[in-house]
């Protein structure tokens, strides 16, 4: 008799959606909560994690954040909550290439010289 069995990482994207305005580029976007994990599977079957770990992304800039591991409890068990600020601890950032408007606040690419909304200088 033998077994396949073996050990890996897993990724999985929580149930769990928040609009926010972002602190770091000043965009309107999402927060979307990430759970990162070690996996033991059994006859490619997965028979117990550990390792859990729970991260935000934001959909405007793609930075990381890492979320306390209370409330990547308690997302995963669907309850409702609110992420604050005060909650999430930067973990990556991405410096986008954008150009933000003085005038009219359009966020347009590191490209263009005037502003497509208003025809103000960048």
């Amino acid at each position: 008799m033998f077994f396949i069995g073996g050990i890996s990482n897993g990724e999985k994207k929580l149930d769990y959606i928040q609009t926010m305005v972002c602190p770091m580029c000043g965009a309107f976007g999402r927060m979307e909560v990430y759970m990162t994990y070690m996996c033991f599977s059994l006859f490619f079957i997965p028979i117990f994690k550990w390792n859990k770990k729970y991260y935000v992304k934001n959909t405007c800039c793609n930075n990381i954040y890492i979320l306390s591991d209370e409330l990547g409890i308690k997302i995963s068990r669907r309850e409702n909550i609110i992420i604050s600020e005060n909650d999430l601890q930067l973990a990556n950032y991405n410096q986008p290439n954008i150009n933000r408007c003085s005038n009219c606040g359009y966020i347009g690419n590191e490209d263009f010289q005037y502003c497509p909304k208003c025809g103000q200088k960048l």
